[in-house]
């Protein structure tokens, strides 16, 4: 070969060579672009119904609360299964996501499938949705709230210890872990969680579209199988997902074919044990310092007697 024709080979090869490697490089930029809206939350998928699953106990998370806010915007998002397996959690925790929850109801169809458990605060939340299944030996209700504290002064006493106070108010420090409960401060205590009682009955009645009058009645902290539920008017339907989704396309004209397309939990934010945990750890070293309760550390969270 000539060496004119050598050259011309050689430029082919790098030809070709160099058309890989901006395909490749193409490649990675749309791969990096890709991961980045999925990141943010912006996802190129068409329409599809999504699933936000909340499981174990309830606990404030400004990064799940977020995440089912955006929900509410996303036009391919055409209907929201709230899949709730809890056994209650934090006032706190659950008035964010039974607001959030509400928020997307507003604007879509929003169904809730009690799985084993969806007691106090794993009520709560389903509250505000647009339909309520549960199977019927789910346990729900136990619609209340409580508070619980500790008071060692007798244990303090035999070891000789005794603890100084030194406080701006009578009430500063109650419950405290080194005195006894006085009237007054139990009378106080009692105030705050009936306050909390209320707004969590006005919750069901807004979202059962109830009688206040009426939950009240059923609001005595026992929990309800699905069935019981049913009768009582606190649940719509016997069933799960594939029930909730023939309702859906039934009655709200959602496609039974559209895929579901699970949260991320990177979006909901952490359910680990360390996540569910931390809460409770954190309120007892406030107790045990300050001697103080947290006005947000009430629970409303079904309690199995004597556990």
């Amino acid at each position: 070969m000539t060496l004119e024709t050598d050259l011309l080979l050689d430029r082919r090869r790098l030809k070709r060579r160099l058309i890989f490697w901006r395909a490749l490089t193409i490649i990675a930029v749309v791969a990096a672009i890709l991961a980045g809206l999925h990141a943010a939350g912006i996802r190129p998928s068409g329409t599809r119904v999504a699933r936000v699953t909340v499981k174990g106990v309830i606990t404030e998370d400004r990064k799940m609360t977020e995440a089912i806010d955006k929900l509410a915007d996303d036009d391919n998002v055409k209907a929201v299964i709230l899949s709730i397996d809890s056994p209650g959690g934090s006032v706190e925790g659950g008035e964010s996501l039974q607001a959030a929850i509400a928020y997307v109801a507003e604007k879509k169809p929003v169904v809730t499938v009690m799985g084993g458990l969806a007691a106090s605060a794993g009520y709560m939340i389903a509250a505000p949705t647009t339909r309520i299944f549960a199977r019927d030996s789910t346990l729900t209700g136990s619609i209340g709230v409580l508070l619980q504290t500790g008071e060692i002064s007798g244990l303090l006493g035999k070891v000789g210890i005794t603890a100084q106070v030194i406080k701006s108010g009578p009430l500063k420090d109650e419950p405290s872990l080194t005195e006894p409960l006085t009237p007054e401060a139990k009378k106080m205590l009692q105030g705050l969680i009936d306050d909390m009682y209320d707004q969590f009955v006005g919750i069901v009645a807004s979202g059962r579209h109830m009688d206040p009058a009426r939950v009240r009645e059923l609001a005595d902290g026992r929990p309800y199988t699905g069935r019981q539920a049913l009768a009582l008017g606190l649940v719509d339907s016997i069933g799960g997902e594939r029930e909730a989704r023939a309702w859906l396309a039934k009655d709200k004209g959602v496609p039974a074919t559209l895929p579901v397309e699970e949260v991320s939990p990177s979006d909901l934010g952490r359910w680990s044990i360390a996540g569910q945990l931390a809460p409770m750890f954190d309120g007892l070293w406030k107790t045990l310092v300050s001697q103080s309760v947290r006005l947000d550390g009430a629970w409303a969270i079904w309690q199995v007697p004597g556990n």
